[in-house]
């Protein structure tokens, strides 16, 4: 929610994290601006489910300094293929692969290492590669190639799921076993399948709760940061209750590929119901700000996506994220035809409906939510976004809250501690304010980003995606030490 659009917070990353992926008939030539003098070392991971397998690579430079590289390998079955990666830009042909850095990861000192991964395809078999070159030079260093059989079927909830993003087979058209519900104390574990009762979400025993946590950055440019260590450290460390799953349209996001995209939504959520937490999939259009304009892709995707999940208690759908530039009966009659597609599937889970002016119930383009209660969506159980920016939007902003909270079921699916850029500092001030509301109105929210990226908003410094720590307190920024200490507090979840 800002009054200006935002290129400068999120476009500017195009070229980040998740790097990209390009698929030719051609091969990568080699960098000719370095050399791996004596070699490097290798370890291959993968883990494997019918048909499909994420491998993870971590590359160790055993020769002089390098400033970009390119690593080769070949396929030992045919029938292997290299289908959605990141941290590197992959090429194929026939069974060679060539994996080439990225602006970020290019540089690799003698001794240091990097991780890159990928998601691939399978028809007879998966094995894993022997050997590897870097810059043309083989790996003499060793190659490592631990590797999970792969299962019969999907694997079963009490299996781990993959630490990186799922593979780009089509979602099934009929919902899978749903994982049983957690035991013990997990936030879905208490509170189980929720609704909307009155102005409130409620939980199964019809009491209005409150849910804190984090929304994830772009999946295209942070896949990294979404693995098993960080998701237990937001779910134990953090003790959070949601994650909210944030997938780009446009900015090289789902329209570049649905079915890839659509599956790695689909893993957080199984990662997600795995620890309790509950999955908020939002469909993240910014640019354009007419939702009508992905009018037809969001069928498709929450077609899918609602079908695959409906017997799962803990998704929440989120249907367009910052809806601007346009009237409010525009975005009313996008939902109107978007909610269907989910009830035929899921006719229990709770759908939340962007607002105008970048989801601030209209104050950021002159309006207010009298237009929304004057005009409600015709649908039942579903809630209305707002957004803020807590070093931008400060008292209009949460009297206009206030107001509207006594009328209408709100969620504030995205918000900074610090400007409408999601850089700059921390206001403490105003972010202390705002929760405050909110815990006071029992409104839920995510918070804006559980990510590293280089920006103010960010929970994690730049480059913890790159390591394995995630818990306490020292890979966190001001804003992350901000959200962890206001969300670890404890919940109040009313069970009579």
């Amino acid at each position: 929610m800002i009054s200006i659009p935002r290129p400068s917070r999120r476009g500017l990353l195009v070229g980040g994290a998740a790097g990209a992926l390009a698929l030719a008939a051609t091969a990568v030539l080699p960098m000719t601006n370095a050399m791996a003098a004596t070699g490097c070392a290798v370890t291959y991971t993968t883990s494997s489910w019918q048909g499909g397998f994420t491998a993870t690579v971590t590359i160790k430079n055993l020769g002089d300094p390098v400033n970009g590289w390119t690593l080769g390998f070949t396929f030992p079955d045919s029938g292997q293929r290299v289908v959605q990666g990141w941290s590197a830009t992959y090429q194929q042909s026939g069974s060679a692969v060539t994996a080439r850095s990225v602006d970020y990861n290019g540089a690799l000192a003698t001794g240091a290492s990097t991780t890159i991964g990928f998601n691939g395809s399978w028809t007879s078999a998966n094995p894993s590669p022997t050997s590897f070159t870097l810059n043309g030079t083989t790996c003499t260093g060793g190659t490592t190639t631990p590797t999970t059989p792969p299962p019969s079927t999907t694997p079963p909830p009490t299996t781990p799921p993959p630490t990186t993003p799922p593979p780009t087979t089509p979602p099934p058209t009929t919902p899978p076993p749903s994982t049983p519900p957690p035991t013990g104390t997990t936030p879905v574990a208490i509170n189980g399948q929720l609704r909307v009762c009155g102005v409130n979400l409620c939980n199964q025993y019809g009491r209005p709760i409150q849910l804190r946590g984090m929304s994830t950055h772009g999946l295209q440019w942070f896949a990294q940061c979404y693995n098993d260590a960080s998701l237990n450290a937001l779910a134990d460390d953090w003790q959070a209750d949601l994650l909210r799953i944030s997938m780009y349209v446009q900015e090289e996001g789902y329209e570049t590929n649905p079915t890839g995209f659509t599956n790695q939504v689909n893993t957080l959520v199984d990662k997600a119901e795995a620890r309790g937490l509950y999955a908020l999939i939002d469909f993240h259009t910014l640019t354009p700000g007419d939702p009508m304009y992905n009018l037809d892709r969001a069928k498709t995707f929450f077609a899918a996506v609602s079908a695959r999940n409906a017997a799962k208690k803990n998704v929440i759908y989120e249907i367009t994220n910052e809806p601007n530039g346009v009237s409010w009966s525009t975005i009313k009659n996008y939902a109107e035809q978007v909610i269907p597609v989910i009830r035929a599937n899921d006719p229990d889970a709770v759908v939340i409906v962007g607002t105008r002016g970048w989801s601030s119930l209209g104050v950021s383009e002159g309006g207010n939510s009298d237009e929304i209660v004057n005009n409600p969506v015709r649908a039942d159980n579903i809630m209305y976004t707002f957004h803020f920016y807590a070093a931008s939007h400060k008292d209009n902003y949460r009297n206009e809250v206030q107001r509207a909270a006594s009328r209408l079921p709100l969620f504030v699916t995205e918000f900074g501690t610090v400007s409408y850029t999601g850089d700059g500092a921390v206001d403490s001030a105003s972010s202390t304010a705002w929760l405050d509301l909110l815990d006071r109105l029992k409104i839920s929210y995510a918070n804006w980003t559980y990510s590293d990226a280089s920006e103010g908003s960010a929970a994690f410094k730049p480059g913890t995606c790159y390591g394995g720590t995630y818990a306490g307190t020292s890979v966190l920024t001001d804003s992350g030490n901000f959200m962890r200490n206001r969300i670890r507090t404890p919940d109040n979840f009313p069970t009579s």
